[in-house]
């Protein structure tokens, strides 16, 4: 069964879905996850367009990131911190490149180190994560090899492979983050709660005739000895 996780660097509300889709991957661990990019804000003329200017954004987003610590499970928030700081919110482009370059010079567990990596750089450290230097930090603290890691970021087919992903958000007719598409034809949209990520997944799995737990027997049951109530009964 895949999910696909869309998801952005910058996203606030992505902060607390991610925590939970990581809670969600180690209960259901047949579940094949794979990360998207979406980016809110690719470079700054986008900032620009929705916002009047690139200094405007920040005092609007950490209204944003308010709603999103009451919704995150640890509130790890460091709204204070943010803003203290003077750099101009980060755009999407080179943090949803770094992680898109791990995921592709390692696997898709490496994408998630390094957004997550990311997230909280931004967060709780209120660091510039589109800084390329904060970025290679990001990446240094992981168990992905730097070089390989350096040599894809640089790499053309990495930006396109985002641009991609870009594409199917248009494809699926996706609105915004975070968002859980399952099976290319199941939506779950935004940050839901626990329960309502792992019932949904549930209902899906049983209605795609998916086993989510244990294993499938195949072929037919033979003689064996099995463990019951603490002793062999053997067939």
């Amino acid at each position: 069964m895949q999910v696909e996780f869309f998801h952005d660097v910058i996203c606030s509300f992505c902060f607390p879905m991610s925590y939970r889709m990581r809670k969600v991957a180690k209960k259901y661990p047949k579940l094949e996850i794979i990360h998207r990019s979406f980016a809110l804000g690719w470079e700054k003329e986008q900032f620009i367009q929705m916002f009047g200017s690139h200094e405007a954004v920040k005092p609007e987003v950490i209204h944003h990131w308010e709603q999103a610590n009451q919704n995150d499970d640890e509130h790890r928030f460091n709204i204070e911190g943010m803003k203290e700081k003077d750099f101009l919110f980060p755009t999407s482009k080179n943090g949803l490149k770094a992680a898109k370059a791990a995921g592709m010079s390692a696997d898709q567990e490496a994408y998630w180190a390094v957004f997550d990596g990311l997230q909280q750089s931004l967060f709780v450290e209120n660091k510039d994560i589109s800084d390329l230097t904060v970025i290679e930090d990001v990446v240094k603290k992981t168990s992905i090899d730097f070089e390989a890691w350096k040599a894809q970021f640089e790499n053309p087919e990495t930006e396109q492979a985002v641009i991609e992903d870009l594409q199917r958000v248009e494809a699926y007719g996706i609105q915004g983050v975070p968002a859980i598409v399952v099976n290319q034809k199941y939506l779950i949209s935004g940050v839901q709660p626990q329960e309502v990520i792992e019932q949904t997944i549930e209902q899906i799995a049983e209605e795609e005739g998916f086993q989510l737990k244990g294993l499938t027997l195949m072929g037919t049951d033979a003689a064996a000895c099995n463990m019951i109530d603490g002793k062999w009964v053997c067939d």
